[in-house]
């Protein structure tokens, strides 16, 4: 997960829980992830503004993954198709 800094400059920081699950109660452990937001008068805001990236990168890098997705997925069933049968 990224820090994603939005138009305003409110940073999108990500954040994960962890629960404890209760003793004799039916509930699990839950583990969640997702973004809190955080803007320039937070302690922790100089600090994640240089790693953070906009929406539009974030969405560049995406699409850059599942294009080089793609070109391993077809080499890897071209090497496939070239082995052998066992």
């Amino acid at each position: 997960m990224y820090v994603i800094r939005l138009p305003d400059g409110t940073l999108r920081v990500p954040h994960s829980v962890l629960s404890d699950p209760r003793e004799g109660s039916d509930e699990g452990l839950i583990i969640a992830q997702a973004y809190v937001e955080i803007g320039p008068g937070d302690p922790e805001y100089d600090r994640l503004v240089g790693q953070s990236v906009t929406e539009e990168e974030l969405e560049d890098k995406r699409r850059r993954w599942r294009d080089e997705d793609a070109d391993l997925l077809r080499t890897f069933e071209e090497w496939k198709a070239s082995r052998p049968e066992e």
